[in-house]
């Protein structure tokens, strides 16, 4: 091997090691850059969980100092007011009732407002649900100009919703200082309740060849595009503050805001908060134990309310009210808690003959409970418990010197239960005889009952609608709980 050639060789082996040291290095920076900007993520996600339950425990505070002072304000007043009353001989009965008045937790700013028109704008603790029940009480912004109530939040500020392309592709939840049964209440107690949403935005189009960019998410968090609210695009050039409010009590309150679109242009979202006014009323009796709450009942117990046109009893768990619990409203039965009443009365047709085979009631005056298939004839026991059925037919006898006979039983399940009979000998054309049978019979629910023709001599008959009929309703439902 030449001097030149050796030369060459050892140029060549530095040129590959570099290139190796090079691409060794490029990969093993490439790697700390991705880490280096997944740190970076996770950091800024910390942060601004951080930032967020900073803003509220300092929004909690300004709370609390609010509550200290209207207190102190309170205790001032109510010193000029015993000094009042002992310069003018106010009875002392005056001064206790002002003082119940004082310390009740009203309900609504609504009703802080009735309390004492005179009171200034500011924050107050209201407790929609009721005192005594449900949740603590909560702090609101009372505007005692209109009597509405605001429910304050983490996202009232003009927030940048940074650059990406993608739909949705920032996503804000939205925090507010109260809990989701008080909001709940406090929307089911208010006439309107609205919440506006402003988004300072160019060349960030909300909606995009029938592709939505940007959404809300209502109470339950489903998906809403902005164009409900009647926000206007922003797919111009031209920066513009589209501003769009909602006003559906069965959406609110906004729970997240979604944006994208935003990589050649800028968006900054600003939402208002929540705010109700007026009250729903309640004309004349209560329907309902929603309606005794309406109208300020919170405790547990028995009331009666007027439903289907008549008074009936029902036992109120105020508890269970805001969380679709079952149990909230429960009708109260004669020994035990009934959900409804079962009840029906059934009439045949036409005459009929055919044996093992359900009697046909293809007329029902009364099926409360929907217990009783016309087209099968049958009855199906909607709840557990002790059920009365009656039985009433006319048996039509042809002329015949033997004797005619028919029978009619009761099934449970398709296993005889009872029996009617009737047997008559030396005839005449259309004679008839009644037959009746009666029955207290304990069943599951979802067990079924019906009538059959056991026996039936030739050219004997059931007669038709007017002479035959079956009854039945629930006499004691068993509590299923026990």
């Amino acid at each position: 091997m030449t001097l030149f050639t050796s030369v060459t060789v050892i140029q060549l082996f530095f040129l590959l090691l570099a290139r190796f040291t090079c691409l060794t290095t490029g990969a093993y920076l490439e790697d700390k850059v991705l880490q280096l900007e997944k740190n970076y993520i996770k950091i800024k996600e910390d942060l601004e969980a951080k930032v967020v339950n900073l803003e509220t425990k300092v929004a909690r505070l300004e709370a609390q100092v609010n509550h200290q002072e209207s207190i102190f304000t309170a205790l001032i007043k109510s010193e000029r007011d015993k000094k009042f009353a002992s310069q003018k001989g106010i009875s002392r009965n005056v001064e206790t009732n002002e003082h119940y008045k004082r310390n009740a937790a009203p309900r609504t700013c609504g009703e802080v407002f009735a309390t004492n028109p005179l009171l200034d704008s500011g924050m107050y603790w209201i407790d929609p649900d009721g005192q005594g029940v449900g949740d603590n009480a909560i702090n609101v912004y009372c505007n005692m100009t209109t009597g509405s109530t605001s429910v304050l939040h983490d996202s009232e500020l003009k927030i940048d919703v940074g650059k990406c392309s993608d739909p949705g592709c920032y996503s804000r939840k939205i925090n507010y200082y109260a809990t989701e049964k008080q909001i709940a209440a406090l929307v089911g107690l208010s006439n309107n309740c609205s919440q506006t949403i402003i988004y300072d935005c160019s060349n960030a189009p909300l909606i995009n060849k029938d592709v939505s960019y940007s959404w809300w998410n209502d109470k339950n968090g489903n998906k809403k595009t902005f164009s409900s609210t009647g926000m206007a695009n922003c797919d111009g050039s031209l920066r513009i503050q589209a501003i769009g409010v909602i006003e559906s009590k069965q959406d609110l309150p906004m729970t997240r805001l979604n944006f994208g679109g935003t990589s050649q242009g800028s968006g900054q979202h600003t939402l208002g908060r929540l705010e109700c006014t007026g009250k729903v009323k309640v004309e004349g009796m209560p329907t309902s134990c929603d309606d005794l709450w309406r109208i300020g009942n919170t405790m547990n117990g028995i009331y009666s309310i007027v439903a289907n046109k008549k008074v009936q009893t029902v036992f109120c768990d105020f508890n269970k009210r805001l969380g679709s619990e079952k149990g909230f409203q429960t009708w109260i039965g004669f020994s035990n808690v009934k959900s409804a009443q079962v009840h029906f009365y059934a009439k045949m047709s036409a005459a009929f003959t055919k044996e093992k085979t359900p009697l046909p009631f293809k007329e029902a005056r009364i099926n409360v409970g929907k217990g009783m298939d016309l087209l099968t004839g049958k009855f199906t026991a909607p709840r557990t418990g002790f059920y009365f059925f009656s039985f009433t037919g006319l048996a039509e006898f042809p002329l015949a010197s033997t004797s005619k006979t028919l029978g009619v039983r009761l099934l449970l399940d398709g296993t005889s239960v009872g029996n009617a009979w009737v047997s008559e000998q030396h005839t005449f054309k259309d004679q008839s005889s009644p037959l009746t049978l009666q029955s207290i019979l304990y069943l599951k629910s979802g067990q079924k009952v019906w009538l059959e023709i056991d026996t039936i001599s030739t050219g004997v008959k059931l007669f038709d609608r007017f002479y035959t009929h079956f009854t039945g309703f629930l006499l004691e439902e068993e509590d299923m709980s026990l």
